[in-house]
């Protein structure tokens, strides 16, 4: 990701939860540049409107290239409406195949409200199991938390806060300045 290019950049923390016909994605707002906060308000999460079908969208890595792969992921939806597999599928096979987008770093994770997606550089498009999927610095802590309390009787906002709220207090590169978009149900 970034910090190869870029040593020392850290940051983010991005999580999805479906429960109870809903998808919540949360992401904190820290960028760190070494042991330094940069910038502690920014925007990861997303909310697209291609074609007039919804879709939320939180990225980690690279600023300009999320936004680049964002602006890719809105044209291919416009292209294939209200089919949210089918435009990430055709985003993946870009990003692997085309010299310019391969070298883009980041990642995403995407909804409609029914479909959850994380897309990867790799050209991968993982469809998470358990509801949940985390990305970022925080990700995996954040995928911890979101498991463990789940099964309870939080619904996906709360379970996302939570678990977010948790991955601030582990991980030095995310903070607690959330933005959270809902989308579904």
């Amino acid at each position: 990701m970034a910090e190869d290019k870029f040593p020392g950049w850290h940051g983010t923390t991005i999580i999805g939860v479906r429960k109870g016909g809903k998808v919540v994605v949360a992401g904190d707002g820290q960028v760190s540049l070494g042991q330094t906060v940069i910038k502690g308000t920014a925007r990861k999460v997303r909310r697209l409107s291609p074609g007039g079908h919804d879709v939320v969208a939180g990225f980690a890595g690279s600023t300009a290239d999320a936004f680049t792969l964002l602006e890719r992921l809105e044209k291919k939806l416009e292209a294939a409406p209200g089919q949210l597999a089918r435009a990430c599928v055709e985003l993946a096979k870009d990003w692997r195949m085309d010299k310019y987008l391969r070298n883009l770093e980041a990642m995403l994770i995407v909804t409609d409200g029914k479909d959850l997606f994380v897309l990867t550089g790799a050209g991968d498009v993982l469809e998470p199991e358990h509801g949940i999927a985390a990305i970022g610095s925080g990700g995996n802590y954040a995928l911890a938390a979101a498991r463990g309390l789940i099964e309870g009787d939080l619904d996906a906002e709360t379970v996302a806060r939570k678990a977010m709220a948790i991955a601030a207090d582990i991980c030095v590169y995310t903070n607690g300045n959330l933005t959270v978009e809902t989308i579904g149900g």
